[in-house]
């Protein structure tokens, strides 16, 4: 009896996902090191590569882009997704940052001094608040504000990002509907018969080695699949590898059409 107790015990504790072995041929094939991992809403069914990876928390860079979109509308940092933010006229590697912009077209074009303007607004007690109720990875403080998604101070794993991802789209976070529809219209990256996508890139550009993120969720007709993933990054050449190798897990998965 005690042996058959011991059983049920370990098969409880066991992860109910082991590493992915068709993931891990995508980062083979294309040399690369990182971390994806892939979860339903409703079933929990996890595909992982790199548990050890996943569990680990890097910078979440501009993927803060979500959380902060929710946080500035929140608070009124900013009024709502055609609210205009003033460009100072400093010009900028990204041309597209270089004009005024919408927080829709700050969101869409990944635009930093956009959230840094917006940041100042927020506040440091706002952000510490904030973080503290979504659990959000971890934020050391004291910290800067309109830096501390980018230089460390707020640190977050993949596995993380699809617990908040969750939350998000369940709306079980401390915001108001009117703050999850404008993040939900300014995320949506991809539309088509069989599935919608709303997703977010990110690059931390100031770790050694570079990390490159992709994190979002598919809607399909049957389920919901919300993925993270990131990879290190050696040179900026490697970024478009973020999205394409999501696409190609996703596809592996048959959750969206190749």
């Amino acid at each position: 009896m005690k042996h058959f107790i011991l059983l049920l015990i370990v098969l409880v504790c066991l992860p109910a996902h082991a590493e992915d072995p068709a993931i891990a041929q995508l980062f083979a094939n294309h040399g690369l090191t990182g971390t994806m991992v892939i979860s339903s809403l409703n079933t929990g069914q996890t595909f992982i590569h790199n548990e050890a990876r996943a569990r680990q928390r890097f910078s979440p860079a501009s993927t803060f882009k979500i959380p902060n979109t929710l946080i500035a509308l929140e608070t009124k940092a900013i009024q709502g997704k055609d609210d205009v933010l003033k460009w100072n006229g400093q010009h900028y590697n990204f041309p597209d940052w270089n004009h005024d912009q919408t927080l829709e077209s700050a969101f869409k074009v990944s635009c930093v001094w956009c959230y840094q303007q917006m940041a100042r607004r927020v506040g440091a007690k706002n952000y510490s608040k904030y973080l503290s109720k979504m659990d959000y990875g971890k934020l050391t403080q004291p910290f800067e504000v309109t830096t501390f998604w980018l230089d460390g101070s707020l640190q977050i794993s993949a596995i993380e990002q699809i617990d908040f991802l969750k939350k998000v789209y369940r709306r079980t976070l401390p915001f108001s509907q009117t703050s999850f529809d404008t993040l939900r219209q300014i995320m949506l990256m991809e539309e088509t018969p069989n599935h919608k996508l709303w997703a977010k890139t990110g690059w931390a550009a100031r770790t050694n080695p570079q990390v490159g993120w992709y994190v979002g969720y598919v809607e399909t007709a049957k389920e919901v699949f919300f993925f993270a993933l990131n990879i290190e990054v050696h040179n900026e050449n490697e970024l478009p590898l973020r999205q394409k190798l999501a696409r190609e897990a996703l596809q592996q998965k048959g959750i969206i059409e190749p």
